[in-house]
């Protein structure tokens, strides 16, 4: 009974915020998810669930240990090795253990050559660093061309490659740097997969919990409705935001479930029915969405099923934290009031929601779920292509002549610290226009944030032991947002750099010369993606048109009797087309091209794209309940 109090206040705390986020201002946990929701809708992530506390205190740990032997010591000339082994934390990302060995390991190895070629190279002249610099940074690019998951890591090097070029030296010199990069990395990496092993699936556990806070969010707004009106009923800015916020998580997931194809053992299975139960119930809730929009069905059925499938997800969310028989059977007797109620209603599509819910969840199912795809792209796959190695190769020289030209500005005005300024041009140009315009504007306030904070910091607090202390802090905070929000992760990691920077070599500056190189390196990515084989992607009308023909496609699918292995498909492929179109209207190409606001046509094209995506979930789950016959 304690339990069953427990999951009803939980729900009760849901629908509550559900209904105080309709009131701007009134209650933080519910503004957060707003606010989430609506940045999403810009393509900004805040994904509080995957704050990684653990990872933070390690990266803390492997950023100690260097720093107060260097500060103890007086051997600053390996003050390389603490952003070494910070950035190797910053490496290790989400995936099996056989790729958090092979890609921190990588990373160490090419990491000291790279620093030793740049440091050599740039002993010869300027005219010398800046022929290597761009030319490293190419070649660096084109390696995730080849090799799966490696993204971060190449740009990682990317950035030693444009440090190490800041800090000429003769053979020697470069070679002792080379080295104190190696130690750092490599006592890192020790960290990472012998010291202080983390669980390789903890990721994939957070994001699943995400995904259902984003589905028990949904089922909430739906209840506080109760027997009112639908704000969705007439267009708005965030129309479908729960869909958009749902489907992104998904998404995330899956793309984290594939980096596990292959894995022996149950976790995968697990999570991958996850994803698939997560996918029925998000139809299931799109059916239920439409019916409160048209006002389909006797008004008491409506809440009943939404109570009843917001129950259950509190109950499953519950039964994934606990990860026990209790959270289990918690989850199970929420299924068993699931069949009473759904015995009492009389709508067909109504049924079919909580048909679908209990089948999904039911622990006795006998239906293979776990279909995560087929569709495991050509980078997991080891497949190049020259498709692939023309965008490589665009987005290397996109790279290569932006950090040129910021070596050139540094030149003219005698920049202090030059290669921030390139390292902000390769961590901020991405493959669009719209992803970088997003990633520099993020990176932008955050080194401004991050820059003002800590120039408070050093104004404040003058004792080498308590700001070395203050830096430690910073990494704990620095790794563990990482995955929360890009501004947030970048404010501490600027604050971290600036703190360190003046732990090792004071001077002045140094915290505007960090603002100002980021703001410099932004823009230059921003104008090299625009300049150079801009890609705006599709008009917004040509997206919303090809939402509406995915989602007619998706009716038609259901309609025919089509077997559910298609009638998925074409659901997944219905909900990516509907988002793409709704995220394109905010991005920068609709900037550019002025059609930020809709047209009358568009704005009628995707209000008709919402409906036909509601009447394909209601067809469907009409068609679960009996009461379906095929389209002849």
């Amino acid at each position: 009974m304690e339990n069953d109090h427990s999951l009803d206040r939980k729900a009760s705390a849901l629908v509550s915020a559900a209904t105080v986020s309709r009131h701007p201002g009134l209650g933080a946990a519910a503004a957060m998810r707003r606010y989430a929701r609506r940045l999403e809708l810009r393509s900004y992530g805040l994904n509080p669930e995957h704050f990684a506390l653990q990872e933070g205190l390690r990266a803390a740990l492997a950023v100690a240990v260097p720093l107060i032997i260097i500060l103890s010591t007086g051997l600053y000339a390996w003050g390389w090795s603490i952003f070494a082994a910070f950035w190797t934390c910053l490496c290790d990302g989400a995936g099996p253990d056989r790729q958090r060995r092979w890609v921190p390991g990588g990373f160490a190895v090419l990491g000291a050559i790279i620093a030793f070629l740049g440091a050599w190279i740039a002993s010869f002249g300027s005219s010398a660093a800046l022929t290597a610099g761009p030319f490293m940074v190419f070649l660096i690019a084109l390696l995730p061309v080849r090799l799966p998951n490696t993204s971060m890591m190449a740009t990682l090097l990317a950035v030693v490659a444009v440090v190490a070029i800041g800090f000429p030296h003769n053979l020697a010199g470069a070679a002792m740097l080379a080295l104190t990069f190696f130690v750092g990395a490599v006592w890192a990496w020790l960290l990472i997969n012998v010291i202080w092993r983390i669980d390789a699936w903890l990721p994939v556990q957070q994001a699943s919990k995400a995904v259902l806070a984003r589905l028990s969010d949904m089922a909430a707004e739906l209840v506080a409705i109760d027997d009112g009106e639908h704000r969705d009923s007439e267009w708005h800015s965030e129309h479908g935001e729960h869909r958009r916020s749902v489907r992104t998580a998904m998404e995330r997931l899956r793309l984290l479930l594939i980096r596990f194809q292959g894995e022996k053992g149950l976790k995968l299975e697990t999570y991958g029915r996850v994803h698939e139960a997560a996918e029925i119930v998000f139809s299931a809730l799109i059916a239920l969405d439409h019916a409160f929009i048209i006002r389909h069905g006797p008004v008491e059925e409506r809440i009943a099923t939404a109570k009843t499938l917001l129950n259950v997800l509190v109950a499953w969310q519950t039964s994934i934290e606990l990860d026990s028989s209790i959270g289990r059977k918690m989850l199970e007797k929420q299924l068993e009031r699931l069949e009473k109620v759904k015995a009492g209603l009389a709508d067909g599509p109504l049924i079919g929601c909580l048909a679908a819910v209990g089948r999904a969840l039911s622990p006795a199912r006998e239906e293979p779920l776990f279909v995560l795809g087929d569709d495991v792209s050509a980078a997991q796959q080891g497949a190049g292509g020259w498709m692939r190695w023309k965008a490589g190769i665009k987005q290397a020289l996109r790279l290569s002549i932006g950090v040129v030209a910021v070596y050139y500005v540094a030149t003219i005005f005698s920049l202090g610290y030059p290669y921030w300024a390139t390292m902000a041009v390769v961590v901020v140009m991405q493959g669009a226009a719209r992803s970088t315009w997003t990633r520099g504007v993020e990176r932008i306030l955050g080194s401004l944030l991050g820059g003002i904070w800590a120039l408070w910091l050093l104004h404040e607090v003058v004792n080498a032991d308590a700001r070395t202390a203050i830096a430690v802090c910073l990494s704990v905070l620095t790794i563990a947002l990482r995955g929360v929000n890009y501004s947030l992760f970048v404010v501490f990691l600027t604050a971290l750099f600036i703190i360190i920077t003046e732990l090792l070599e004071p001077g002045a500056g140094i915290a505007s010369a960090r603002m100002f190189d980021n703001t410099l390196g932004s823009l230059a990515a921003l104008v090299s993606v625009l300049a150079l084989w801009p890609d705006l992607g599709p008009s917004v009308g040509f997206l919303i048109e090809r939402g509406l023909a995915a989602n007619q496609a998706y009716l038609e699918t259901v309609q025919s009797g089509a077997d559910r292995k298609k009638a998925y498909a074409a659901r997944r492929a219905a909900g990516l087309a509907s988002v793409e179109a709704e995220v394109a209207m905010h991005d920068l190409g609709g900037l550019l091209r002025r059609r930020y606001r809709l047209s009358d046509k568009d704005a009628a094209t995707l209000k008709q794209l919402r409906f036909v995506a509601g009447e394909a979930a209601m067809a469907w789950h009409g068609r679960l309940s009996g009461g379906f016959q095929p389209k002849s």
